[in-house]
C-alpha cells in the first residue's frame, strides 16, 4: 500500500507539471499537433526501459484481446487528452485543472457498477464535496447562481469535464488491464504513446504549426520525459492499488498545477482557485478514505 501511495504522489509532482508546461508552452499548437509530436518522442524516449524489463512484451495467450483492450483504452486516453489540452489553450490552467481533476467522482461508480465495489456513506459525501470545488472555481464574488450558469457556459469547463469523464473510463481500463488482465508497464506504455501518435499523426498533419515549431524541439523533448515516466510511475501504482485510490493521489496533481500557473502565469482568483483545489483534494480523500 505505501510503496503504491508513494508512486502516485510522484506520478501527481509530474503530472502537475506536464498540466503547467502545456499551457506555458505549446498554447499555439493545435490539440493534434501537440500530442503527436510529444507522445512520438515519449515512446522513443520509453524504449531503453522497454529494452531493459525482464519478460515478454505480450502474453503468450489471448494475445489479440490484449492488444484490442490496450488500444481501446489508447483511444480514449487520446481523446481525453484533446479535450484537457484544448480546454488549456483556451482557459487558465488554474481554473482547469480543479475541474479536470475531478476524475474519482466518475471513477466510483464506474468502479461500483462494472467491478462490484460498494459505496460508503463517506465516499458519497467525497462526491458532494468535489463537486462542489466546480462551484467554488467559477466563484467571482458575484451573485448565488453565477458559478453554475458560468460552469454551464464556459468552454474551458465543459472540456474539463469531458476531459474527466473520459479519463475515468482510462483509470478504470488501466486499472482491469494492470491487475486482470497483469499486462507489464513496459507493454502498456509503448504501445500507448505509440497508438496516441498514430491516431493524432493524420490530424497534425493538416493543422496549422507555427513556423518555428522547431525551435520549441527542446521544449518537447522536456515534455516528454516528464509524461513517460509519469506514465510509468503510476502504472506501477496501478499494479498495487484500486483506481478508486490510485486516481485520487494521481488527481493532486491539480494543487502542484493550480500553484506554477499562479507564479509564472500570474493567474488571477488564485485563492479562490485554490479553495476549489483544497475542496477537490478533500473530496478526492474522502472518496480514496471512504
Amino acid at each position: 500500500m505505501n510503496i503504491g501511495i508513494a508512486f502516485a504522489g510522484l506520478a501527481a509532482l509530474l503530472y502537475g507539471t506536464s498540466l503547467f508546461v502545456m499551457k506555458r508552452w505549446f498554447a499555439d499548437y493545435s490539440s493534434p499537433t501537440f500530442l503527436s509530436i510529444t507522445y512520438a518522442l515519449s515512446m522513443v524516449l520509453y524504449l531503453p526501459v522497454v529494452v531493459a524489463a525482464d519478460g515478454p512484451f505480450l502474453p503468450a495467450s489471448n494475445r489479440v484481446s490484449v492488444l484490442g483492450s490496450i488500444f481501446a483504452v489508447t483511444a480514449l486516453t487520446a481523446l481525453a487528452m484533446v479535450f484537457l489540452f484544448r480546454a488549456l489553450r483556451i482557459g487558465e490552467v488554474s481554473y482547469v485543472s480543479p475541474i479536470s481533476k475531478i476524475i474519482p467522482v466518475f471513477v466510483l461508480p464506474l468502479e461500483v457498477g462494472l467491478l462490484r465495489q460498494q459505496l460508503s456513506a463517506l465516499q458519497v459525501g467525497g462526491v458532494v464535496v468535489a463537486t462542489i470545488a466546480i462551484y467554488v472555481a467559477n466563484w467571482e464574488g458575484t451573485t448565488l447562481l453565477a458559478p453554475l450558469k458560468r460552469a454551464s457556459r464556459s468552454r474551458p469547463a465543459q472540456l474539463a469535464l469531458l476531459s474527466a469523464a473520459t479519463f475515468a473510463v482510462v483509470d478504470v481500463g488501466k486499472r482491469v488491464l494492470m491487475q486482470e488482465l497483469a499486462i507489464a508497464p513496459t507493454t502498456y506504455v509503448p504501445l500507448m504513446f505509440f497508438g496516441i501518435a498514430g491516431l493524432m499523426g493524420p490530424l497534425a498533419i493538416r493543422a496549422r504549426w507555427p513556423d518555428d515549431w522547431w525551435r520549441d524541439l527542446p521544449f518537447f523533448v522536456v515534455t516528454a520525459l516528464v509524461i513517460a515516466a509519469g506514465n510509468h510511475v503510476v502504472l506501477l501504482s496501478f499494479q498495487r492499488l484500486p483506481a478508486s485510490i490510485v486516481s485520487p493521489v494521481v488527481n493532486g496533481q491539480a494543487i502542484v498545477a493550480v500553484i506554477l500557473g499562479a507564479i509564472f502565469l500570474e493567474e488571477s482568483h488564485l485563492r479562490t482557485r485554490l479553495a476549489a483545489t483544497g475542496l477537490a483534494v478533500l473530496g478526492i480523500t474522502m472518496i480514496s478514505v471512504g
